[in-house]
């Protein structure tokens, strides 16, 4: 049904739109594809054949109009990871098992739940891949020889450090060549794809005026075959599983991420909407098909999307024709890109790490001085000296901490009185001294969440004010947006409490409270005549609830009744009072 959606209204001219745009895209995806897989450990071709296979089901399954999948620079330092613990063969079976995980996420509407991960947490680790990706890349650009590859950034920084002296000027020129190229297309020409012309004119003057000079494809790698690997079903079983789990875990959720933020840019770019569930669903099956040809883990594409966009795409179908042009490719061209040398290849990664960093967004965070900021360096910091998997987890542990201190300290409960000069009676906080408060009725504002962060400190507010013990406490709980069972324990602690002696009434209860407080059964302890929609009707009931007796000779007058009440020595004057309220 949502598939069908995506292509309404299509027409002749759509076709036209959606076959350039794909056109483009796909041959933008063919450098970037083989450079994923080189950066992620893997043969180039592995690549291309993940932006084949994961490209057209993303388009064909997924929740979005416009999203472009295929192999990215996120998953970098994820499946480098994974290949240098595990091997190649168990990457496919990780990226198979994060598929299933998508799936089932999708299937269960999880797919709103992904946008909830903070901001700073998302940049700390998009900048920290971003620089583990330019960083690794160096040797490649410099031609440095005699370097060993390891997971941690410090031991690939010192053997970029201890080899330097090997640097080959022709894989530097060759580098600067297509890294020149690259950034200079889209300023001179916006339609054509930089990374393509820049390894095409690269690899040609690299071919022409040194041959053997530099590391190529063919002589790292051996050749590209010209066509997809047959279908194979990876060996898997129980210890393999639990042994790939967090990996697979760790895919998924990076995956999830990528995909749904891509989505969510894309539908800005065209003011449509994406289906968060169906993608998530969509891009599942795709990694769980692309395994079998041999197909890296894959995602929504940014970058690609975004292109896909800008070129006039209309419908997935862009899509599905950006993976058949890189089959077309694959088939007829693939032993070509043998002599692609690996100097061409790092600048292209380099400009996708610098553009992927979020350099802008991270700086304006640091601006702030907040506790994001702190959020922010420290996921940062993780993702680039430990890995992604505790960056995140711990990313997101400091987050929630400092959520819930900062939802405590907007929680507050502060005792408060009419005010006397407003024609209204509003009651404000700032009227209670010690020569004007009522001996008898305790007024609180209680504003903010009542949960298990501010619980506490709701319960010490009160008691600490009322050691005196008066005969009513109002509490004025309309700013209370929600409550959960801790502040629900503690609110029954405190009506157990000073019931003994007096009564608790309750203005402006908004939903969500009265349903926890319905379910628990202390609403119906508290008593329904004692809640009240608005203060005025509460302080009314209240004022009939008092003893008398204490108002005469009291001097606080907190309540426009309270001159009355003071000055009155008879019984029959009392009862005229009572029946006014």
């Amino acid at each position: 049904m949502f598939i069908d959606k995506r292509f309404q209204h299509y027409s002749l001219g759509s076709l036209k739109k959606d076959i350039l745009s794909g056109l483009i895209v796909g041959i933008i995806a063919i450098p970037l594809g083989m450079a994923f897989a080189i950066a992620s450990g893997v043969n180039p071709e592995y690549g291309i054949y993940t932006t084949i296979v994961a490209g057209i089901l993303i388009s064909l399954l997924g929740g979005s109009k416009y999203q472009i999948g295929g192999p990215t620079g996120a998953f970098i330092p994820i499946l480098f990871g994974i290949v240098m613990t595990y091997g190649y063969e168990n990457l496919l079976i990780a990226g198979f098992m994060a598929g299933i995980i998508l799936t089932i996420m999708g299937l269960l509407k999880l797919g709103s739940l992904i946008k909830w991960i903070p901001k700073p947490v998302t940049i700390g680790f998009t900048a920290g891949i971003a620089v583990t990706i330019f960083t690794g890349q160096v040797a490649s650009f410099l031609g440095l020889v005699g370097i060993k590859k390891h997971e941690e950034f410090i031991l690939n920084f010192k053997e970029i450090i201890v080899n330097i002296s090997t640097i080959n000027i022709y894989s530097l020129l060759t580098a600067a060549i297509c890294l020149v190229i690259v950034l200079i297309t889209p300023r001179i020409a916006p339609k054509i794809p930089g990374p393509l012309i820049g390894l095409f004119i690269s690899t040609i003057v690299a071919t022409l005026f040194y041959p053997g000079e530099v590391a190529t494809i063919g002589t790292a790698y051996g050749e590209i075959p010209s066509s997809l690997p047959q279908l194979h079903i990876p060996n898997m079983n129980i210890d393999i599983i639990s042994k790939l789990l967090k990996p697979a875990f760790i895919i998924a959720m990076l995956g999830g991420i990528e995909s749904l933020l891509s989505a969510v840019v894309a539908d800005g770019m065209t003011s449509s909407r994406h289906n968060s569930n169906k993608e998530l669903i969509g891009q599942g099956i795709a990694n769980m098909i692309a395994p079998l040809f041999g197909g890296i883990p894959a995602t929504g594409a940014l970058a690609r999307t975004a292109t896909n966009i800008k070129n006039g795409a209309v419908s997935p179908f862009s899509g599905i024709i950006h993976g058949v042009v890189v089959l077309l490719v694959l088939l007829f061209f693939a032993p070509k890109a043998s002599y692609i040398p690996l100097a061409s290849m790092a600048p292209i990664l380099m400009v996708v790490a610098w553009n992927m960093s979020e350099r802008k967004v991270f700086v304006h965070i640091l601006k702030t001085r907040s506790t994001d900021s702190m959020v922010l360096l420290v996921t940062f910091l993780l993702t680039v000296f430990v890995n992604l998997t505790t960056a995140v987890e711990i990313g997101l542990v400091m987050s929630a901490i400092l959520f819930v201190k900062r939802m405590s300290d907007v929680t507050t409960t502060r005792k408060a009185l009419p005010n006397p000069t407003h024609r209204q009676g509003k009651v404000e906080t700032s009227m209670v001294t010690e020569t004007h408060d009522c001996p008898q009725i305790s007024i609180f504002n209680v504003e903010g969440p009542l949960f298990f962060g501010a619980a506490q400190t709701f319960e010490k507010s009160i008691m600490d004010t009322i050691n005196y013990r008066p005969k009513i406490l109002l509490l004025r709980m309309s700013k209370v947006p929600l409550m959960d069972t801790t502040g629900e324990a503690i609110l029954a602690s405190i009506v157990n409490h000073f019931s003994k002696n007096g009564i608790v009434i309750i203005s402006g209860l908004n939903p969500q409270p009265e349903n926890v407080l319905k379910k628990t059964g202390l609403f119906d302890l508290i008593g329904d005549n004692h809640f009240f929609e608005h203060t005025g009707e509460a302080l009314q009931y209240g004022l009939t609830q008092i003893n008398e007796n204490k108002c005469l000779g009291c001097k606080h007058f907190a309540f426009r009744e309270c001159k009355k009440l003071s000055s009155m020595d008879t019984v029959e004057s009392r009862a005229k009072l009572r029946a006014t309220f």
